[in-house]
């Protein structure tokens, strides 16, 4: 009877041990898969499109660094048509690329419906767009650098040699 308790106890370490290791890697799996979605997000989050941040004091800080106005881009870039246009015609041709990075802050303020975005994100959305009176997309606002309003537009025709 002694030996059987002895073989019983052993048995139940044996499967408290397999337990504990089967535990310890489901866990160790979950922080992996969490870690890696919150970079995948954080990637996502931290920039619009090329050249483009999506984090207002950042651009501002960086508009008072360099000493250039901020070029805002209220956008619904995945279901507005004249954005999507805009961005066709004007800010993804090399010309408009080119003027930008030499002289503007670009920050795009997107109101998506199918992409995914912070808490965070919206809510600065939101904001910037109650302050400056946002009533539709795409808006456009050329902004000194301490964000005083210097001009505002739309969607023009012509393209990037017209903007």
């Amino acid at each position: 009877m002694g030996g059987f308790r002895i073989m019983y106890s052993k048995g139940l370490i044996m499967k408290k041990s397999i337990f504990s290791v089967i535990v310890l890697v489901a866990t160790a799996l979950v922080l992996t898969f969490s870690a890696c979605a919150k970079t995948e997000t954080a990637s996502v989050e931290t920039a619009g499109h090329e050249g483009w941040l999506i984090d207002f004091e950042m651009a501002q800080a960086k508009a008072k660094a360099e000493n250039k106005p901020l070029l805002l881009n209220f956008t619904g870039s995945d279901w507005c048509g004249w954005c999507i246009r805009l961005d066709e015609e004007v800010f993804s041709q090399s010309i408009f690329k080119d003027f930008a990075a030499a002289s503007l802050v670009l920050v795009e303020l997107d109101f998506p419906s199918n992409k995914a975005q912070s808490a965070e994100t919206k809510a600065q959305n939101e904001a910037l767009g109650e302050k400056y009176g946002i009533r539709g997309f795409p808006t456009i606002l050329l902004l000194s650098p301490e964000g005083e309003l210097l001009g505002r537009t739309g969607y023009q025709k012509g393209g990037a040699e017209s903007y």
